[in-house]
């Protein structure tokens, strides 16, 4: 293809023309990364220098930011929970097989010890006794025919008329007579208890908390009936650890709270306490009887409480507040000529009640601890405490404004 020669400068200067773009393209580009890559680097020199903490800064706190390690009674309050349940309590079950005629309560009434619950009917029950009834007087006839035979017997033996022999065979029937009468009047007693069983009555005054038979029902012996519980007396059993036993004695009282009743508590004690420790959880069941006489505890409820065993001897605390534990080390800060210093410490027993912990080591009695945590409080930090304030002086009564403001304390 052949070009004139007057395009041949106009392709020349538009090649020209887009690298001066290009070349002042990546200039100003590179301008560009320059300025934020320096906006960045002021941004992370101001972040760092607002995070480097002051060296200088001094910490002010109040008198009451600060306590005494020294002795403290930290006494002694053991958890314990558990269900309620009552004392006396009674599966009532049927003492002889038969089919149930009547069944005279249901679930939820209360029923006086001696009070028929069931019925069983006595038709083969009566029949049993009634024969029974028949062999007995029987057998008394047969020992009354065989008590005259006996005396006829001694008067002819008397007259020598009959041997020994003939009179001892007839002496050894009376007394088989007599066995026998026995024997039947007993049976007797049997089926007549049978028929005194066939009314299954209340051991003792309750409620009916169950009842497991309906009419027309066969029982057999043995079989449940009825679940009766007395409430006026029930009873918590709460497992508690083999290292507070000690702590514990009969007769001490316990305050809880039962699930249903939010406001209420409920006190009881001590009743007994179990001589061995259960397997594997190495816990021991302590029995605390409740008095329920208003009948508001009902069984299976589940109770939470504490019980205040016997104070321990007197030992060195400080306030929870001022155990910190991090990383699995225990510490607190102390102060020492107005500079904060970290003491590890190895903590004991603790009272969550009274805010005291037991300090076994890492801790001179006298120190002071603080009990509050600050920003940027840390080992070195300068502290001053702030003394109590005292309160201001009475203005005159002429003004009664400036008197009511000058009765009060000032706050630290």
């Amino acid at each position: 293809m052949l070009f004139k020669r007057s395009t041949l400068p106009s392709l020349a200067g538009s090649a020209r023309k887009r690298n001066g773009w290009v070349k002042l393209s990546v200039a100003g580009l590179s301008l560009v990364l320059v300025i934020g890559s320096l906006v960045a680097w002021r941004a992370n020199s101001a972040k760092k220098e607002e995070k480097k903490p002051d060296i200088n800064k001094v910490f002010e706190l109040a008198a009451s930011d600060v306590a005494t390690f020294a002795p403290q009674n930290l006494g002694l309050v053991i958890p314990v929970s558990g269900s309620v349940r009552p004392v006396l309590q009674a599966m009532v079950k049927s003492k002889v097989s038969g089919e149930v005629s009547q069944v005279h309560v249901r679930e939820g009434e209360r029923v006086n010890a001696g009070q028929v619950l069931a019925s069983i009917d006595t038709s083969d029950l009566r029949a049993r006794h009634d024969t029974q009834l028949a062999m007995v007087a029987e057998s008394r006839a047969k020992l009354d025919l065989a008590k005259k035979n006996e005396q006829n017997n001694r008067m002819l033996l008397a007259k020598n008329f009959i041997s020994q022999t003939a009179f001892d065979s007839v002496a050894s029937g009376l007394e088989v007579s007599e066995s026998n009468y026995k024997s039947t009047v007993a049976q007797a007693a049997i089926t007549q208890r049978a028929l005194a069983d066939a009314q299954i009555r209340a051991p003792f005054a309750g409620i009916v908390a169950k009842r497991a038979i309906n009419v027309g029902e066969k029982v057999s012996t043995d079989a449940p009936v009825m679940h009766i519980v007395d409430l006026s007396r029930m009873e918590l059993e709460a497992p508690v650890p083999v290292s507070d036993i000690p702590s514990i004695k009969v007769g001490q009282e316990i305050a809880f709270k039962v699930d249903g009743f939010s406001e209420r508590e409920f006190k009881g004690n001590v009743e007994r306490i179990n001589p061995a420790a259960e397997m594997g959880s190495r816990s021991i069941s302590i029995f605390v009887a409740l008095p329920n006489k208003d009948g508001a505890l009902k069984g299976g409820m589940f109770a939470t409480g504490t019980l205040a065993a016997a104070s321990r001897a007197t030992v060195n605390a400080i306030p929870l507040a001022a155990l910190i534990a991090e990383g699995g080390q225990s510490f607190v800060y102390a102060l020492n000529d107005g500079k904060v210093e970290r003491k590890p410490i190895t903590p004991g027993n603790r009272s969550v009640e009274l805010g005291l912990v037991e300090v076994r080591d890492g801790l001179p009695l006298g120190a002071q601890v603080i009990t509050v945590k600050a920003d940027g409080l840390k080992h070195g930090a300068s502290v001053v405490v702030r003394a109590r304030s005292a309160p201001p002086a009475v203005q005159p009564a002429s003004n009664p404004k400036t008197s009511a403001e000058g009765t009060s304390v000032a706050k630290s």
